[in-house]
């Protein structure tokens, strides 16, 4: 009878640390749920870190599970995604690009999301402030030096007189950078001449237009320019107009010149403000990380020599010049 009960006994205990070790290893699994907006090089490189980032802080298919969804840069798809995310049990939310954010944004009731490559995170009301994010949403963000990017083009062309700006005026991001260039440009005395779009097969028409007229154009980190840089770039150099840009990877893809951020090491930080969340840390004492310091200077050598432009000293012996 002893024995009958410590047969029991100990059938009872392994069936506990059976259902304990069953219950672990399924709770030890994460889920999360990455949005992008749609593919252009700047968008991709930060999800590419973002990966490799996460694969080196330790996890594996074997403790995270993965729902990459494209937007394909329609805000339907973007709804519908959303709409789908809201109906699994994620433990975070990534959401590349300021519409991917947007759009994902009802989600954060119940679910912290980590947003990447937001220029204005307070203008697009995914945040009330970037110190104290308070609406579980928290991320990084790609504030354009809109200044920094217009003094360079005035040291590469001393006799800049009229900008062109092309930009969609349905990215929140872009509206603020272009608010911003906007009023430093008037600060310098330099005239604007602006031609919006709203999908990639108007940003062609839409550069030749300011080209024919314009010194120079310029755009910002504009997710339907960046889709467009290489017809965009084409259309510029025909005319021999330096192209300004927003982002490293519009520079790569055709355009002229920025002074910028490495999207490389923002998709990093995206990923580990990703890995806190998801061992416990608030999204509230997590803030926004704003990359505007540490800027690189640039340039694509082959556009430049198409321009038939000479970079200034100030430019070529700066050692944040990176030539591309």
């Amino acid at each position: 009878m002893k024995a009958l009960k410590v047969l029991t006994a100990a059938a009872l205990a392994a069936t506990l640390v059976s259902g304990c070790s069953g219950s672990s290893s399924s709770t030890s699994v994460k889920k999360v749920g990455i949005i992008q907006m749609m593919d252009h090089t700047s968008l991709n490189t930060i999800k590419k870190a973002y990966d490799g980032e996460m694969k080196a802080l330790g996890y594996n298919s074997k403790n995270i599970k993965y729902t990459f969804k494209n937007g394909q840069g329609n805000t339907n798809t973007l709804a519908s995604i959303a709409n789908e995310f809201q109906g699994e049990d994620l433990d975070c939310v990534v959401a590349i690009a300021t519409p991917a954010a947007q759009a994902v944004a009802k989600l954060a009731n119940k679910t912290p999301i980590i947003f990447s490559a937001v220029s204005d995170p307070v203008g697009a009301k995914l945040t009330s402030s970037l110190t104290k994010p308070d609406k579980n949403m928290t991320g990084t963000s790609d504030e354009v030096q809109v200044n920094q990017i217009i003094d360079k083009a005035l040291e590469v062309q001393p006799k800049l007189k009229t900008m062109g700006l092309l930009y969609n005026k349905g990215e929140a991001n872009s509206v603020t950078n272009i608010k911003n260039v906007k009023a430093y440009l008037a600060k310098k005395g330099i005239k604007t001449t602006e031609a919006t779009v709203t999908k990639v097969s108007e940003v062609q028409s839409a550069m030749n237009v300011l080209a024919s007229k314009c010194d120079a154009v310029f755009s910002p980190n504009d997710n339907t320019v960046a889709s467009a840089m290489s017809v965009a770039s084409k259309a510029a150099n025909a005319t021999k107009t330096p192209f300004y840009v927003g982002a490293d990877s519009m520079v790569k893809d055709g355009g002229f010149l920025t002074v910028g951020i490495d999207y490389e090491e923002l998709g990093k930080e995206t990923a580990r403000m990703c890995d806190k969340v998801l061992k416990g840390k608030k999204v509230s004492s997590l803030p926004v990380k704003v990359f505007k310091t540490n800027l690189n200077i640039y340039v694509n050598q082959k556009t430049l020599k198409t321009l038939g432009l000479k970079l200034p000293a100030s430019i070529k012996d700066d050692k944040k010049y990176i030539k591309m």
